[in-house]
């Protein structure tokens, strides 16, 4: 049997640029389903462009649907030195004078010398030390760092006394400061301080105010107690070198105090943090720049959303082409719904958005006029509140537009349906386009075999004819 090397070799035939060209008729139909699905994925792809500039927007949207938005304040202080402060949405505007006297300070305690950090402090018996708290009252005598007769101490009855163990594990002046930090909840920080010559334990109050001053009780070892024990009221073997006491200050003239540096209570809405002694003027006004910002921000994504319609539904006609979204329905509707919602006239005073600086321009964008806004905020910040945030039930032009644009692109809206039916389409496509490749396939493939056994025949036959014309030839010599 004749053996085929190259298909058409044996036909002396162009059989195989044939078969390449019935193959590609065959095939037309794959490119068809192959632009399709292009066409397609493009569609999806646009779809995905198009939620992601809705969801900008509906953000921007329910910031301006957020009513807290409206009612933040700035406060400036005259002199940061002296205070600095903040202000919450329930801060009225206006200017206060403010005059620091006396800052909160924690009281701060120190024992007598002892030679070495080390070195045990009486015998190491079991003792039991108690911190107190409470309000000192009485003549501190400077020189010795005590408290003259007749003073008396007052414990605050929202703290109780917080006790720790001293024994021969710790009968230090190391082994003291340590179980004091080791303490939990005791209110008090240790440290060892060297003057040169001896070593001294500070006890230090973590909180400051009057309230905060320490009275200290030792049951035990006497010789701890020589060291620790300390009574405002009695026998004090500790010197106070820090006394414990209340921030002092006026406001407008009004006497304030407060057991912390940090006054949260004197002035509506304003918390002061004192930082030294002196005066200074807060100006608390409304915060305007928020707002604007909100705003623009929602202009911005307006636009951008805009931006991206005009380019998903572009059309070139040099090309005679256009981008994957030209003629949609599902994003005429939207833009449609979204220009609707931004024109309706809301229920407040300030009926619509260009009361606020919010305009439509002829390309379909809009501006945003900030003075504008912040003329319609200074004479009525609650209709613009009510404008954007809603008020006594009626919701708001952000509530609204971020309530619509959740109809496009939550679960059953139109752009999810959308984009649903984008996805059946191209999973049918595949099936398609999988069944058509083994039909096209099927068929080449018996092409193939119809040819290659054309180009047999035709090589035995070819075979033959040589043949015959040879045995004819020697029957009849030429002479």
């Amino acid at each position: 049997m004749a053996v085929i090397s190259s298909l058409g070799v044996g036909a002396n035939l162009d059989l195989s640029g044939l078969l390449d060209k019935l193959a590609a008729s065959e095939s037309a139909p794959l490119v068809a389903l192959q632009k399709q699905q292009t066409s397609y994925t493009a569609k999806l792809s646009a779809y995905g462009t198009l939620k992601n500039a809705l969801s900008n927007f509906q953000a921007a949207a329910s910031k301006l649907a957020d009513a807290t938005l409206f009612k933040g304040a700035t406060v400036a202080s005259s002199a940061a030195d002296v205070l600095s402060a903040s202000a919450d949405s329930t801060a009225v505007a206006g200017s206060y004078a403010v005059s620091v006297t006396q800052l909160a300070q924690a009281q701060s305690l120190v024992s007598g010398g002892v030679a070495s950090t080390t070195s045990a402090i009486g015998a190491g018996g079991a003792t039991t030390v108690t911190i107190g708290f409470g309000t000192i009252a009485g003549t501190l005598n400077t020189t010795t760092g005590t408290y003259n007769a007749g003073a008396t101490f007052t414990a605050d009855a929202a703290r109780p006394p917080v006790s720790l163990t001293i024994d021969s594990t710790n009968n230090t002046l190391a082994g003291i400061r340590d179980a004091v930090n080791k303490t939990t909840g005791i209110g008090v920080t240790a440290s060892i301080v060297n003057d040169g010559t001896t070593n001294r334990l500070v006890l230090m109050s973590t909180m400051t105010g009057q309230k905060s001053s320490m009275r200290i009780s030792v049951t035990g070892d006497a010789a701890v107690g020589s060291l620790l024990a300390n009574d405002p009221a009695g026998t004090q073997n500790l010197k106070q070198t820090i006394t414990a006491t209340d921030a002092a200050l006026t406001v407008n003239g009004i006497a304030v105090t407060s057991t912390t540096n940090t006054v949260a209570s004197s002035v509506q809405g304003v918390t002061m943090t004192l930082a030294k002694i002196g005066s200074s003027t807060l100006t608390v006004s409304r915060d305007t720049a928020s707002v604007e910002s909100a705003v623009a921000a929602f202009v911005n994504a307006y636009n951008a959303l805009q931006a991206t319609a005009s380019q998903l539904t572009k059309y070139d006609l040099a090309k005679k082409s256009g981008a994957a979204l030209v003629g949609d329905s599902t994003l005429r509707s939207i833009q449609t719904g979204i220009r609707s919602a931004l024109n309706t006239p809301q229920a407040g005073a300030l009926k619509v958005l260009s009361s606020v600086g919010v305009s439509f321009q002829k390309d379909g964008t809009i501006a945003f006029d900030a003075a504008k806004l912040k003329t319609a905020f200074a004479g009525n910040r609650e209709a613009v509140v009510e404008l954007f945030a809603g008020a006594g039930g009626n919701a708001g032009m952000g509530t609204q537009v971020a309530a619509l644009v959740e109809t496009f692109t939550g679960s059953s809206g139109k752009l999810s349906n959308a984009t649903a039916g984008v996805n059946a389409t191209l999973k049918s496509l595949d099936t398609r386009y999988a069944a058509t490749e083994v039909s096209v396939g099927a068929k080449v493939a018996r092409y193939r075999a119809q040819f290659t056994q054309l180009d047999m025949m035709m090589a035995r036959m070819n075979a033959t004819t040589s043949y015959l014309t040879s045995q004819f030839s020697a029957m009849n010599p030429s002479k």
